[in-house]
């Protein structure tokens, strides 16, 4: 922490990471500066952060500034970012500052991590699980809501890391001992230009020592061949090969750090579904690099439970009508393995697509549905592919205002369309930040509405 001390570092955003960012600095010895667009969010630190300069909509980097700390939603384009580029002075993230604190540590903790586009909390809760069930010292962080800067300084021995690809954009030194990528589709095509670019942020996560990666997505496969790593496992849905993970007869096989080890039941899986058990393999592969026994993977996958929004079933009305929530699913990836759980769906959708495309989602899904009803700013969007690709489905296009609770007309139109055994799903295939202040906003809110709406069973 020592190159840290008397130096001058802005941090850009003062949000949650923003926040942790600063106060590792001060205690690193350096000089903080902090700068939002919302004073509201800056003065919020006033009480909290002894020490530091706070600076409104700042568009360049104080005099003296020698590092740019940033909050991982910030664009390279933004003004501010744009402007220490220019001037020569280096722009990180929060999740990198960790990377480097943790280096000068006489004995720095053990990073396994994971990225992709869908199933990242779900694997890195179920890594943290299996790793208690080890006995290890171990928490889940970054992506998932503790900074990681937070767990290092903690003295956590092991940190199950999540990542996004604006995180791993700005991580450039990170080599976590294992890390693994779960899948990839199109998502913040907006933030990032394009897909390729997309792909290559989040195929950082495969250049420490053991590299993991799903075989049975080509784009995921095609990088971890490409991978510098020491050692390249590959986990497939399918019989594992010699050097992988997979299922066989119902069984968790690991075929990578074992001979040919049956590790726990796929029965016992949750969430149940091919997404929760290619997540519980990356989690296996993630801690058998780290060296826990087969006795602690089936513990920690058997006590796992899946956290709130994700396919959760809210209820199941008189008429026999399920209505579950999976606000998570925020892409068209993610939309599609919810959808695809169900043979008959009501489909809540939209929101803000985030560049991505929606054609092959509901082109290969339509024959699910039952009626949809589309919300948020990119509904027309999602409109427009089901006039082409489903155009027998009826669909509502709400634009919900006034002074009732938005969710509550939302769930009435769906039910408008749903019959007995009929699945009344939200699964938006897009982000909520239109009409919500993030997916478990949304989730609540559908959750509230449907217990209203169903009598409160």
């Amino acid at each position: 922490m020592t190159k840290l001390a008397g130096t001058k570092v802005l941090v850009a955003g003062a949000g949650v990471t923003g926040r942790s960012a600063a106060e590792a600095l001060l205690a690193a010895g350096a000089e903080v500066v902090v700068t939002d667009s919302s004073p509201e969010r800056l003065a919020a630190l006033e009480t909290l952060l002894e020490g530091v300069e706070l600076v409104p909509g700042l568009a360049e980097p104080p005099a003296g500034t020698s590092l740019v700390v940033t909050s991982p939603g910030w664009q390279p384009s933004s003004p501010l970012l744009a402007a220490a580029v220019s001037a020569g002075i280096e722009v990180i993230g929060e999740v990198e500052l960790a990377w480097r604190m943790g280096t000068e540590l006489a004995d720095p903790p053990v990073w396994l991590a994971v990225t992709g586009t869908n199933g990242k909390t779900t694997t890195v809760g179920m890594l943290e699980s299996i790793l208690h069930a080890a006995g290890a010292d171990a928490v889940a962080c970054g992506n998932v809501g503790l900074p990681v800067v937070d767990a290092l300084l903690a003295g956590r021995r092991v940190l199950a890391v999540e990542l996004s690809s604006f995180q791993l954009y700005w991580a450039p030194s990170v080599r976590p001992q294992a890390g693994a990528l779960l899948n990839l589709a199109e998502d913040h095509l907006d933030w990032h230009g394009g897909m390729e670019a997309y792909a290559q942020a989040k195929a950082q996560i495969l250049t420490g020592d053991v590299a993991i990666g799903w075989l049975d997505d080509e784009l995921v496969g095609d990088l971890l061949e490409a991978s510098p790593a020491r050692d390249r496992i590959g986990f497939t849905l399918d019989e594992p090969e010699d050097g992988q993970l997979g299922v066989r007869d119902g069984w968790l096989v690991d075929r990578a750090f074992a001979d040919d080890e049956a590790l726990v039941e796929v029965a016992k899986i949750r969430p149940a579904g091919p997404p929760g058990i290619a997540d519980a393999l990356a989690a296996t592969a993630l801690a058998r690099a780290y060296g826990v026994p087969s006795e602690a993977v089936r513990e920690g996958l058997e006590a796992f439970e899946p956290a709130a929004h994700r396919a959760v079933l809210v209820t199941v009305d008189a008429t026999g009508i399920k209505y579950v929530n999976d606000s998570k699913a925020t892409n068209p990836h993610a939309a599609v393995a919810s959808l695809r759980a169900f043979d008959s769906v009501v489909w809540i959708a939209g929101g803000l697509l985030k560049g991505a495309s929606v054609e092959e989602m509901v082109r290969t899904e339509a024959r699910r549905l039952r009626g949809a009803v589309l919300i948020g700013a990119d509904r027309a969007v999602i409109a427009d592919a089901l006039a082409k690709h489903a155009p027998d489905v009826p669909v509502r296009s709400l634009d919900v205002g006034g002074d009732e609770d938005p969710m509550l007309a939302i769930v009435r139109a769906a039910q408008e369309f749903a019959q007995p055994g009929d699945t009344v799903l939200l699964a938006p295939a897009a982000a909520s930040m239109d009409m919500f202040s993030d997916y478990a906003h949304r989730g609540q809110a559908f959750t509230d509405a449907v217990k209203r709406l169903t009598g409160g069973r």
